[in-house]
């Protein structure tokens, strides 16, 4: 259950930790049906069991309330470090859009392909209706290379990288987790991990969801 403060949290500060989203037989299902060994995994939402849980009315109506508007889920990827795929990334804001095709539309880009997938920039009224919900299938302490977040940055618009570097100085926040939680956050937070110190495996599943319909003709590729 969201409370209008949490909601004030996550707007206010850009993240949100919501704890026991996922029961543990639900945890089990999804790493049931999730490769093995991958470090990474795009198109996660063509997978049964992540598209389930990205439609589930109970995940719906959390991204409903955290929104304040319906939203549907657009892209699905799979982070998992381990000890042979131990991985650290910088400072970043999420602003890459999965999109059936490449359609020139002001505001949209660059284009890139991942995965067989095209891909565009977003403008950033767009990305701040935007939500990610991050669920937690393995505990996350400071020694596997948690979320680090630095708060209320989301509310900057897409930053240059001069002023991402400023904001890179704010103090940040450590995001840990026990397995079913979800942290949500907006793509324009700036947000980076180290590499775990003792790497086991930190699975996330990371689903974003977004407004439909899209200018230009523009459709989710709801990979």
């Amino acid at each position: 259950m969201i409370l209008p403060e949490d909601r004030e949290h996550l707007q206010r500060e850009g993240y949100l930790l919501i704890r026991r989203v996922l029961s543990p037989s639900r945890v089990a299902s999804l790493l049931h049906e999730l490769p093995e060994g991958a470090a990474g995994l795009r198109k996660a939402l063509q997978w049964p069991a992540v598209s389930a849980l990205s439609l589930d009315p109970t995940i719906l109506r959390l991204i409903e309330d955290l929104a304040g508007e319906p939203l549907t889920p657009v892209r699905g990827l799979l982070f998992n470090k381990t000890p042979n795929a131990n991985w650290a990334v910088g400072w970043h804001q999420d602003l890459a859009l999965a999109l059936r095709e490449r359609r020139d539309v002001e505001g949209f880009g660059p284009w890139s392909v991942k995965a067989g997938v095209p891909h565009a920039h977003a403008p950033a009224w767009l990305l701040e209706r935007m939500i990610t919900l991050r669920f937690h299938l393995d505990r996350c302490t400071n020694q596997e290379g948690p979320l680090r977040v630095v708060p209320r940055s989301h509310r900057q618009g897409r930053m240059s990288s001069s002023e991402a570097a400023e904001w890179e100085r704010q103090p940040g926040v450590t995001c840990l987790a026990e397995p079913g939680d979800a942290l949500a956050m907006p793509p324009l937070l700036l947000h980076a991990s180290h590499s775990a110190a003792e790497p086991t495996r930190r699975r996330v599943l990371h689903l974003e969801y977004g407004p439909a319909p899209l200018p230009g003709g523009l459709e989710w590729a709801r990979a």
